[in-house]
């Protein structure tokens, strides 16, 4: 993960906009791993528990960030998506921050040139040509809802303590 202080000098090489692709991206990397690791510390079988959400249980909504991350790499690398079944939860656990950790590199390496250009996605589901960027918000938005989700079942299953991953805690806490 890049995790490097941005200072006024880096600041006006680089645009706003890829500043903050970089931020969100590491932020993303960092929500992700500190879920994880809180969610290393239950038991497995709790995690496993069906419980009333969009995904049946918190390894089910797991599974589908990280397939959801895949999805929009994909996208944005040019590179063919291809559909992996994870079984364990602790495949999905390492898959879902290496996944996490590759995307924020990924996104680190980018210029405004890049992330201002346009990608055409044709899927089953949706159609649109946006700007890059626009894709990158796509991804770390629906990672952050469905963390957000993750946390609801967990208390559903009697699950408390979740450690804080808002984006502004990472900013002014976690860097």
């Amino acid at each position: 993960m890049v995790q490097e202080q941005q200072t006024a000098e880096t600041m006006e090489k680089e645009t706003t906009i890829v500043y903050l692709m970089k931020n969100y991206a590491n932020y993303n990397f960092w929500a992700n791993l500190t879920l994880i690791n809180w969610l290393k510390t239950h038991p497995e079988q709790l995690l496993e528990q069906e419980a009333l959400s969009s995904f049946k249980s918190v390894k089910l909504t797991l599974a589908h960030i990280l397939q959801t991350q895949e999805y929009w790499f994909s996208i944005l690398s040019k590179t063919d998506f291809v559909m992996k079944e994870r079984n364990s939860l602790t495949e999905i656990f390492d898959q879902l921050l290496k996944q996490s950790e590759q995307l924020s590199d990924y996104v680190a390496n980018l210029g405004a040139d890049k992330l201002e250009e346009n990608t055409l996605v044709e899927s089953p589901w949706f159609s649109c040509d946006l700007q890059n960027f626009e894709y990158v918000m796509q991804v770390f938005n629906h990672s952050t809802y469905h963390r957000g989700q993750v946390i609801t079942i967990c208390h559903n299953l009697g699950i408390t303590g979740a450690p804080m991953t808002d984006y502004n805690f990472y900013n002014i806490m976690a860097k």
